[in-house]
């Protein structure tokens, strides 16, 4: 099957997306004291590999490499720039933030993506791939919500 150049920036666009979330949810493992959110970030940042290597494997079987250089947005989306300085405030309240303004721009992504017109099997990994950044960040915005409570 091959691909053309708007299927090959919405495909590439997730994955930038998800190396966005992984690279977020690894340093905010590494930096977080809170052990159940190190723990959280962890598993988030390996489901996003995960993703990433299942999206990657769906452009080669269609023919297509995914450009691993940097794309024109960057290597690490603005979202998530902001968490470093939550981090270092240790505040967890902001951490929650700011991973889910991460989230915000994954699910919007996906939400994109599923509007178009995809192959089958792309399509339903992209549909599963949504419903999985969608719980990460439901669930990232209810620990949030709990910690204002607090």
């Amino acid at each position: 099957m091959t691909i053309n150049k708007e299927l090959y920036s919405t495909v590439h666009h997730l994955i930038e997306r998800c190396k966005d979330g992984s690279k977020g949810y690894k340093t905010a493992a590494e930096d977080i004291e809170d052990q159940d959110l190190k723990e959280l970030f962890l598993k988030y940042a390996v489901q996003r590999d995960s993703m990433i290597t299942e999206l990657q494997d769906q452009l080669t079987k269609m023919g297509h490499a995914d450009d691993e250089s940097s794309s024109l947005e960057g290597t690490v989306h603005r979202a998530w720039i902001d968490l470093k300085s939550a981090l270092s405030s240790k505040d967890r309240v902001r951490v929650l933030e700011e991973c889910e303004r991460g989230e915000d721009y994954a699910v919007k992504a996906y939400e994109e993506a599923l509007k178009k017109e995809l192959p089958g099997p792309l399509h339903q990994i992209v549909e599963q791939q949504f419903r999985d950044v969608k719980n990460a960040h439901d669930h990232i915005r209810s620990l949030r919500n709990a910690a204002r409570e607090a």
